[in-house]
């Protein structure tokens, strides 16, 4: 008896279809503003955070539910969907990537890019030196 095995993809080889699918929607929905974070290394649940303006409440849902419409398209089925009621701020976790669909002032009150996007290491400051006085005797 031969066993087969499958040749493992990388997290990056899987996500690169879903990605597509994902800046699709978002660009057939005319979403504003989109970023798309590599996150890997940074932490654990995903690698890829897309973060997305709309310009109301219906505008941030229905470029969600594409997000999701997209992705069944290709066999992924969403972990979760959050916020779809108020349409504030509506996170898709598609796994691999995290979507995140927001009205530009609840972006900018949270500041996600700020959050996850990676920067170096901000050097330490410089001790400050002290001047020492001669005491004259």
């Amino acid at each position: 008896m031969t066993t087969r095995t499958r040749s493992r993809r990388s997290s990056k080889e899987r996500a690169s279809p879903l990605l597509g699918a994902v800046k699709a929607a978002l660009d057939d929905m005319k979403a504003v503003n989109v970023k798309v974070l590599d996150v890997r290394g940074l932490t654990d649940i995903a690698d890829t955070m897309v973060i997305a303006s709309g310009n109301s409440d219906r505008h941030v849902r229905s470029i969600a539910e594409r997000v999701v419409e997209k992705a069944k398209d290709i066999g992924v089925r969403p972990l979760g969907v959050e916020g779809a009621r108020d349409g504030e701020w509506v996170l898709v976790d598609l796994n691999d990537v995290v979507v995140h669909v927001m009205l530009p002032r609840v972006r900018e009150f949270y500041g996600l890019e700020q959050l996850w996007e990676a920067s170096p290491a901000a050097p330490a400051a410089p001790a400050r030196k002290t001047a020492r006085r001669r005491r004259s005797s």
